[in-house]
C-alpha cells in the first residue's frame, strides 16, 4: 500500500510499504477513505522528528474509513462498516478507562517513556503506531475504539471525530466558562477555529480569537467569534481587558502549543535541537525548556484574576519557565492534556449527523488532496501558504 513516511526534517514521502494484518484478536484492518493533516503533525515534521521518529514511520491520527476485516474478539464493528478512529488507542476496560481518561489507558500506555495511551502515527514517544495517512490502517484496540458512523454524508461530516472536535470539546469543557462569561481562543487553528465555535454553540456570550494569519482571522469572524489580529495590538492583554470591563476574559484557552510566534530565541533553540544527533536533542527536549510559550504567557496575562486556563496545545519540554508568581497570585487554574476521544462523542454525535451543521464542519478544510500530494500538503500547511487552514488526505479507491 501506499503511505505517507517520515524521513527527516520537513522530508515526508509516499512510500509503498507492506500492508497491515490482523496480528492481534483485538485488531481491524480499515481501508482509509479520508485522513487529516493535524497541527501535531506538524511538530513530528519540524521540531519532534529527528529525536524521536525513525525513517518510513507512517504518520498521521485523524482517519475515517470503512472497515476491511475484524479479529475474532471485534463484535461492536463489521466488515462494511463506516468507522472513525480516535487518534488515542484505549481499551475501554482498564483503570483510566472506566474514569473515562481514555488518554491514560493502562492497557497501551507507553511505560518506556513514561507517555500515556499510545497514539496512532506519533513517535517513539507515544508507542511508534503506524498511522492513519495510508491506505489501510491496522487498528489495536479495535473491540472499543472504532467510532461507527452512518454512510452517506460527507466525510468532513465525521473525520473530525478522530480529534478536532473532541479536542475542541474538551478545551472548552475544562475552561469552565461561567454563564454570561468571556473566552479568549489563541491561536486559530483548525483547533481553536472550533474552540470558538463549540464555545458559541454552547452559548458563551463573548468569544474572543487571537491569531496572525489573515485568513484564521477570516474564517473565525464568519463564525460569529470576534477577532483580534496580533499585529495590531502592542498589548492583546490591554486590548481583551479594555473589552471585557477592564478584567480580562473569564477564561482563555491556549490552541497553539509549543511553535507559538513571538519568541524568536525559542525558536532558534528549536531549530539548533533539530540539527543535533538523535540521542542529544531527545534529552534536550525531553529534559529543558525548548516550547515557545508566547501564546500560553498570553493566556495567562489575559485572563482575568480567578478565572481558567485552558491548555490544549502541546508542550514538550520538562523545565520550560512558567510564571508561577503570576499564577499563584491571580489564582488561576490550569487545565490540560489529550483529549479523552470517546468521552465526548455522545454529545458531539448529534451535531455532526443532523442537517443544520451547527459547528460548521463542512466549513473547515481549505485543501482536500490525493495522498500523493501529502507532502505539499506538509509544506503548505506548515507555512501557512495558500490559505491553509485544515488539509485532508484522499487515499485513491
Amino acid at each position: 500500500m501506499r503511505a505517507v513516511a517520515w524521513h527527516g526534517r520537513r522530508d515526508v514521502r509516499v512510500d509503498k510499504v507492506p500492508d497491515p494484518k490482523i496480528e492481534e484478536p483485538t485488531d481491524a484492518i480499515v481501508r482509509v477513505t479520508t485522513a487529516g493533516i493535524c497541527g501535531s503533525d506538524l511538530h513530528v515534521y519540524e521540531v519532534l522528528g529527528r529525536p524521536f521518529m525513525e525513517e518510513g514511520d507512517i504518520l498521521g491520527h485523524e482517519t475515517i474509513g470503512v472497515v476491511e476485516e475484524v479479529g475474532r474478539e471485534v463484535g461492536h464493528i463489521k466488515p462494511g462498516d463506516r468507522v472513525v478512529i480516535p487518534f488515542n488507542i484505549s481499551c475501554g476496560h482498564c483503570f483510566m478507562c472506566d474514569r473515562q481518561l481514555y488518554t491514560q489507558c493502562e492497557t497501551t500506555q507507553v511505560r518506556a517513556q513514561e507517555k500515556g495511551a499510545a497514539l496512532f502515527g506519533y513517535t517513539r514517544l507515544y508507542g511508534t503506531i503506524p498511522g492513519g495517512q495510508a491506505e489501510y490502517l491496522r487498528v489495536p484496540q479495535a473491540h472499543f475504539g472504532p467510532i461507527k458512523v452512518p454512510h452517506g454524508p460527507s466525510e468532513e461530516r465525521f473525520v473530525y471525530l478522530s480529534d478536532v472536535l473532541p479536542t475542541a470539546w474538551q478545551a472548552v469543557a475544562y475552561a469552565d466558562v461561567p454563564p454570561g462569561g468571556s473566552v479568549v481562543v489563541f491561536g486559530l487553528g483548525p483547533i481553536g477555529q472550533m474552540c470558538a465555535r463549540v464555545a458559541r454553540h454552547a452559548g458563551v456570550e463573548k468569544v474572543f480569537g487571537v491569531d496572525l494569519v489573515p485568513e484564521r482571522l477570516e474564517l473565525a469572524r464568519r463564525h460569529g467569534v470576534e477577532v483580534l489580529d496580533l499585529g495590531n495590538h502592542d498589548d492583546i492583554s490591554d486590548s481583551l481587558r479594555a473589552l471585557t470591563d477592564g478584567r480580562g476574559p473569564d477564561s482563555a484557552i491556549d490552541a497553539v502549543g509549543m511553535e507559538a510566534h513571538g519568541a524568536s530565541v525559542v525558536k532558534l533553540t528549536q531549530q539548533l535541537v533539530g540539527l543535533l544527533p538523535g540521542p542529544m536533542a531527545m534529552l534536550m527536549i525531553e529534559r529543558a525548556g525548548v516550547d515557545r510559550l508566547s501564546a500560553l504567557y498570553a493566556a495567562l496575562d489575559a485572563v482575568r484574576r480567578g478565572g481558567t486556563v485552558s491548555i490544549t496545545g502541546v508542550y514538550t519540554g520538562m523545565i520550560d519557565p512558567l510564571p508561577l508568581m503570576e499564577i499563584f497570585d491571580k489564582q488561576i487554574q490550569l487545565r490540560m492534556g489529550q483529549a479523552n476521544v470517546k468521552k465526548w462523542i455522545e454529545p458531539l454525535m448529534p451535531l455532526v449527523t443532523g442537517d443544520s451543521d451547527p459547528l460548521g464542519v463542512e466549513d473547515l478544510a481549505t485543501h482536500r488532496l490525493p495522498l500523493a500530494r501529502a507532502p505539499y500538503g506538509y509544506e503548505i500547511f506548515q507555512r501557512k501558504r495558500e490559505g491553509a487552514i485544515k488539509v485532508l488526505l484522499e487515499p485513491s479507491p
